[in-house]
């Protein structure tokens, strides 16, 4: 019985696919799909971040008809503690929690756990124990704890419980951390392929690499995590400067397979999702379009706006002519600016559904690009536009 259980778990955690459809000749981009049993996910994709369960100030209607959003986040720790495990699985996960019926990806919470260094204590054998930000009750995140909060939460991609590294830390601080991370990423290893979905449908574990920015680290890592066949990998820690973070992805990706989706977590700007699509990164979030869309910074194709600025008081013109989002076409860029400095909450409504749409057109663009076989030469032709301040 055991042994049926654990080959049935298997073949459903192995029913998340990827293919890659067309790599680029002068650069390591390529596109391709990951097909879940909540739809298909083209790549390179950028997947917005709806920490508690909600993409901040954007409807779900609008996060699939003016977005175009084809997978969203969730975050494992923010779930946890509201509502609760116990409250997602009445519901029958998040995906009818929340009302999204396309693939979703859990963060496994690590990253907010580590952000809480004066609120948390680590004990390798045991995990993570911390304090509520909420209440300042304490809890445990183990490696198995937090495989089972996300097979209650019922994301069909779900990440593995890692240490975050912070920036910057010392060699020996950063291996230790890195043997803390893969003995953690065993033990979710065997207790995801022992235990059941609860839903009726697949999920997939997304290992985590860890090495902070040291190459032989990152490189050990990576083939650490490769080794273990799981459905797709992941690249963390991103919290170091520009270069080195580059530099560590490059790393990464020349290790890891081919035909697995490669997931960059935490990043980034629009520049910096072309340059590590050019490495070969084909998955990404990042709370900046929405953070800076409610804070008035508006991305576009010519570069960026701060739509507090006097410049824009008497500019009559859409937010952006070009754009098939209704309100880009239907706001003038002297209307956002007057929500924004009159604090109206629909100017961070505009502002953060006008950013994600700006994201996904960019990598549904760099698909296209991929596919022409002309990507490199276009991403250089337009990452100095995408870096300008008007």
């Amino acid at each position: 019985m055991y042994f049926c259980r654990k080959l049935l778990t298997k073949l459903l955690t192995l029913s998340m696919k990827f293919q890659v459809r067309k790599s680029d000749p002068k650069s390591s981009a390529r596109s391709g799909v990951i097909t879940t049993d909540h739809g298909q996910i083209e790549t390179p994709i950028f997947m917005p971040v709806g920490t508690v369960g909600s993409v901040k100030a954007v409807h779900i209607r609008d996060m699939k008809e003016a977005v175009k959003a084809q997978i969203i986040l969730g975050n494992t720790y923010h779930l946890y503690l509201r509502p609760g495990t116990k409250v997602l699985e009445a519901a029958g996960g998040l995906h009818k929690f929340n009302g999204w019926d396309r693939p979703i990806l859990t963060d496994s919470g690590g990253f907010q756990v580590f952000s809480l260094s004066h609120r948390r204590k680590i004990k390798p054998d045991e995990g993570v124990w911390f304090q509520s930000h909420i209440d300042g009750s304490k809890h445990l995140f183990s490696p198995e704890g937090v495989m089972d909060i996300q097979r209650s939460i019922g994301a069909d991609i779900i990440m593995a419980l890692d240490e975050c590294t912070h920036f910057p830390c010392d060699y020996r601080y950063a291996k230790k951390s890195m043997h803390i991370t893969h003995n953690w990423l065993m033990r979710c290893c065997n207790h995801f392929d022992n235990t059941d979905p609860k839903y009726g449908y697949s999920q997939a574990l997304f290992p985590i690499i860890q090495g902070s920015v040291y190459r032989d680290l990152r490189t050990q890592s990576a083939e650490f995590v490769a080794s273990l066949g799981r459905e797709g990998n992941a690249i963390g820690g991103m919290c170091e400067p520009l270069e080195m973070m580059y530099e560590m992805v490059d790393i990464c990706c020349h290790v890891l397979p081919l035909d697995k989706p490669r997931y960059l977590m935490g990043v980034g700007t629009p520049v910096n999702i072309l340059e590590c699509i050019a490495m070969g990164v084909d998955m990404f979030d990042c709370v900046m379009p929405t953070r800076n869309g409610r804070n008035g910074m508006i991305f576009t194709w010519e570069g960026m706006m701060n739509m507090r600025n006097e410049k824009w008081k008497n500019d009559f013109s859409p937010i952006d002519a070009e754009s098939d989002l209704f309100a880009d076409r239907e706001y003038s860029r002297a209307y956002l600016r007057h929500l924004y400095v009159s604090g109206e909450i629909l100017g961070m409504m505009i502002g953060s559904l006008h950013n994600l749409h700006f994201y996904l057109d960019l990598v549904k663009t760099a698909r296209k690009k991929i596919e022409e076989g002309v990507f490199a030469s276009w991403k250089n032709e337009i990452v100095p536009k995408l870096s300008r301040k008007l």
